[in-house]
């Protein structure tokens, strides 16, 4: 069973210290979002290899 977006957070937030602050419970929620939006695009094939990015670094202009 899937868990629901607010049961995610719940657990998260469970997890922190008693001393976190607003400011690190939107980072953690935040940097969960951007990990499950990188494993979704990575399943759905939308990545990029570690040469093209190299590539593209290297050959863009500043």
């Amino acid at each position: 069973m899937q868990s629901t977006a607010k049961e995610i957070a719940k657990r998260l937030i469970d997890q922190l210290s008693d001393g976190a602050t607003l400011n690190d419970i939107m980072y953690e929620l935040y940097v969960r979002q951007k990990i499950e939006t990188g494993l979704k695009a990575a399943q759905e094939g939308r990545t990029i290899s570690h040469e093209d990015v190299k590539r593209r670094l290297l050959n863009r202009e500043d």
